[in-house]
């Protein structure tokens, strides 16, 4: 074996393992029925009170933050509405931090 060979087989088989690792990927979920601002906040207005402080921060986070939340959980409150993930970058924003933090605590 090479000195070349010998200094980047770990390397290697540390990338062989991981992409092992990672299985096969999940399939898209189903499209979703676009949702108007005032069928989000009675959806929201009928569920539970959230356990975090959003205090501050402009509507529109809030609303991706708790979507994106119930969407991490699964819960039946799960929305990604995706005209607002196109045209608002808040809304946006906090749908990607709410799906990242509440599934980090799965």
């Amino acid at each position: 074996m090479s000195d070349m060979m010998r200094r980047h087989l770990p390397l290697l088989l540390v990338l062989l393992a991981t992409g092992c690792a990672l299985g096969p990927p999940r399939p898209q979920d189903a499209p979703q029925k676009v949702e108007t601002p005032k069928e989000g906040s009675d959806r929201r207005a009928k569920a539970a009170p959230p356990a975090y402080n959003l205090t501050g921060y402009p509507p529109a986070v809030r609303d991706g933050y708790i979507d994106g939340c119930e969407s991490a959980k699964r819960s039946s409150f799960a929305r990604k509405d995706p005209k607002r993930m196109a045209g608002e970058p808040q809304y946006a924003m906090g749908w990607n931090d709410g799906f990242s933090i509440c599934g980090a605590k799965r």
